[in-house]
């Protein structure tokens, strides 16, 4: 177990002790990633076939509600110090929604079973996050996050394509049925090496008290997040705005009470990290979630060819997390951070001018692979000054908070973008209006984190040295 000390990473991450637990956090993560990339470059298809094109944008934004719900139920597991359990409940539970996504009659049902996904999701990343604080040196942890982010290569290579394939030439429903043997297949060989990993010492009773204080938060936030999406996809002065108006009122006191101290006002350190992690995924899904969309519906392209752009951006966002991981210990994540902003709006203004007939729709690839670098250069530096900063009996609820921060984001940046392109199809506009609004809504987001990315301060001390051991 790793204290937080700079101990040496003898051995790396694939040494005979660590082997079967990195293998097992890389196939968890492989599962969501084929799950993502999957139902992202069928939803077109989806859509077509069973209607309800304003309730497009909830089939993601809904994913990650329940996303965040779970991460607070099974991250206030974690502190109470297994990991065995909240992953358990989260494969099982991401099955179930997987089944009934399969069989949905109709995009209602495929709402509610994103939902039950969603609410699984959340037993998964934050079982990684904590496993990689409780069980690697401080040294290996930039590179099993760059593993982590490894683990999307495959799935990004072949997933859009498969799955595109699928739902064009056979039924979009095996793309969600497809997936339960990989579920059966990663909890068998990942639970035994999560089981081996050893808790924190924390003090069962006062966690269990925290869990139970941060569950009705994350319920309000997740209800205030939800009608502050259902009041702008109304776009009236009532009941919209009142909605709006709600759900602000509902979900800030809430995600203040989920997060450090001082993350909403972006305070130095690891609650300025908190917030700008929700601003990056913001500005990045609030526009990756309808590029599919945007490519298939508005440029008439096939499923299979549009989810190359999907595969660049992962295959980037790969080589982002190798190059923070080798230079980070000299450069520091500020500028990681700052960097990874700038190439996400690169990305997205990029992508806007393919929404004109006249710009050839190979640029789409091209930019999306700019964002996708950008992603990878700015993801993992906040998480580690997040497990750089928090103490080990707390990492649990920080890197909860860390992941709600994300997962936040990213259902906001969905919601809200999708909301803007039902009131679009709403008002008779052509689809190109919606779009262009929704990746406008993602740019201006990207906007406020770079220039809130300036708060953040360096790697402590103790991680610096552990770094530059390496």
């Amino acid at each position: 177990m790793s204290d937080g000390s700079p101990v040496a990473a003898d051995g790396g991450l694939f040494s005979a002790g660590r082997r079967v637990l990195s293998i097992g956090l890389v196939l968890t993560v492989t599962l969501v990633a084929f799950e993502s990339l999957a139902v992202a470059t069928a939803m077109p298809i989806v859509a077509r076939e069973l209607g309800g094109i304003e309730l497009y944008g909830w089939v993601f934004s809904v994913f990650f509600l329940g996303d965040l719900v779970g991460i607070v139920i099974l991250g206030g597991l974690i502190d109470r110090g297994g990991l065995v359990r909240p992953l358990m409940i989260g494969l099982g539970l991401f099955a179930v929604g997987l089944l009934i996504g399969g069989l949905a009659p109709s995009m209602a049902v495929l709402v509610g079973a994103r939902l039950l996904q969603g609410f699984g999701a959340g037993g998964i990343t934050p079982v990684a996050y904590v496993a990689i604080g409780r069980a690697l040196p401080t040294a290996l942890r930039p590179r099993m996050f760059a593993v982590l982010s490894t683990a999307w290569v495959v799935p990004g290579i072949i997933g859009p394509a498969i799955s595109g394939l699928i739902a064009e030439h056979a039924s979009w429903r095996l793309v969600f049925l497809g997936l339960l043997p990989l579920v059966g297949f990663a909890a068998l060989l990942t639970i035994p090496a999560i089981a081996r990993v050893v808790p924190g010492a924390v003090v069962a009773k006062s966690a269990g008290a925290t869990a139970r204080e941060r569950l009705p938060r994350a319920l309000l936030l997740t209800v205030g997040a939800a009608l502050l999406v259902v009041g702008l996809t109304s776009l009236t002065l009532l009941p919209g705005l009142a909605l709006v108006g709600l759900g602000i009122t509902v979900g800030v006191p809430a995600y203040r009470g989920l997060t450090p101290p001082g993350t909403l006002r972006a305070r130095a350190g690891l609650p300025a990290a908190v917030l700008i992690r929700g601003l990056l995924t913001f500005a990045f899904f609030s526009v990756d979630a309808y590029v599919p969309l945007a490519l298939i519906g508005w440029r008439g392209i096939d499923a299979t060819a549009a989810g190359i752009a999907l595969t660049a951006a992962t295959l980037t966002w790969t080589v982002g997390a190798w190059i923070q991981a080798r230079y980070i210990a000299t450069l520091g994540p500020r500028r990681f951070v700052a960097a990874g902003f700038s190439f996400v709006l690169l990305g997205i203004a990029v992508l806007a001018l393919v929404l004109s007939p006249s710009v050839p729709v190979i640029f789409a690839s091209l930019a999306w692979a700019i964002a996708g670098l950008g992603m990878g250069l700015s993801y993992a530096p906040l998480a580690l000054i997040v497990l750089a900063d928090a103490p080990l009996d707390g990492q649990g609820a920080a890197t909860a908070a860390l992941q709600l921060s994300d997962v936040l984001g990213t259902a906001l940046g969905t919601g809200v973008a999708g909301a803007v392109i039902a009131v679009a199809a709403r008002g008779g506009e052509p689809a190109w209006v919606g779009l262009a609004g929704a990746f406008a809504v993602g740019a201006l987001i990207g906007l406020v984190g770079l220039g809130l990315s300036g708060r953040l301060g360096g790697i402590t001390t103790r991680a610096r040295v552990a770094l530059e051991a390496r």
